[in-house]
C-alpha cells in the first residue's frame, strides 16, 4: 500500500546508483515524497542545519566520515530528527553501535526493497526497525556492555593512520606521507573508528596516547 502522507527524506550516500535506488523505492511506495541527495557527511548535515526532513538515511561509510559519526553530529544537530543506517556491512556489531549511536533502523544494501519501504513506514511511525536477520543476536549484544577495544585487530596500515592521525596530521597530509588517496585513509579512518567502537577523531587520539602510539 501507498503511503499518502507527505515527506521529506534524505539520502546521505556517496554513490549515485545507491541514491538513485532508494529514491526510486521511496516514490514507489510515498504519493507525495521529496527526496533530497547528499554524497558527503559535511554536505548531509549542511541540508539538515537548512531545512527540515522527515527521515535521514545514512551510509555508513562515507568519504569525509564515518556514518556513525555523522550520526552523533546529526542528533545534535537535530535531536528529533529520525535516523537509519543503510550499510554494507552485515556484522552485528556495527548495527549495535549504530542503534546506541541513536539509529531507528539499520539495513544492509541488500535488502530487499519492500522491506526497505517497510522499515521507512515504521521508522517514520516513531518505531525502531530491527531486521529478523540480526534481530536475535542484535537483542543479546544490546543487553550486554560493549567489549573493550581490540589493539590487535587493527592492520599494520590502520596503526601507521592512527599514528599519524594522534600526530594531528590532517586527512590530507596523512594520503601525502603514505602515498595513498584522502577517500582511501578516510576509509581507514572510518574502520579505526569502527574497530575501537569510537566516534570521533578526538577519541581516536586520545585512544593513540593512551596506547603509547605516539610520543
Amino acid at each position: 500500500m501507498i503511503a499518502t502522507d507527505s515527506i521529506k527524506i534524505l539520502i546521505i550516500d556517496d554513490h549515485e546508483v545507491v541514491r538513485r535506488g532508494v529514491k526510486q523505492i521511496l516514490e514507489e511506495n510515498f504519493l507525495y515524497v521529496e527526496v533530497g541527495e547528499a554524497n558527503t557527511g559535511a554536505k548531509g548535515i549542511a541540508a539538515v542545519r537548512k531545512e527540515s526532513w522527515d527521515l535521514v538515511i545514512v551510509d555508513i561509510s562515507l568519504p569525509d566520515q564515518s556514518g556513525l559519526e555523522l550520526l552523533g553530529v546529526l542528533r545534535s544537530t537535530a535531536p528529533q530528527l529520525p535516523l537509519m543506517i543503510l550499510s554494507l556491512h552485515s556484522e552485528e556489531q556495527y548495527a549495535v553501535r549504530a542503534f546506541r549511536a541513536g539509529a531507528m533502523a539499520y539495513l544492509t544494501k541488500n535488502t530487499a526493497p519492500e522491506e526497505l519501504a517497510r522499515a521507512v513506514k515504521q521508522v517514520l511511525s516513531g518505531k525502531k526497525y530491527v531486521p529478523a536477520s540480526i534481530g536475535a543476536r542484535l537483542a543479546g549484544n544490546l543487553s550486554m556492555s560493549p567489549s573493550g577495544p581490540e589493539l590487535h585487530t587493527l592492520s599494520k596500515r590502520e596503526l601507521e593512520v592512527l599514528a599519524l592521525l594522534a600526530q594531528g596530521q590532517s586527512i590530507k597530509h596523512i594520503a601525502q606521507s603514505l602515498t595513498l588517496s584522502i577517500k582511501t585513509v578516510s576509509t581507514y579512518r572510518a574502520r579505526l573508528l569502527d574497530k575501537l567502537q569510537l566516534t570521533t577523531t578526538a577519541e581516536l587520539i586520545r585512544y593513540a596516547l593512551d596506547h603509547h602510539l605516539v610520543d
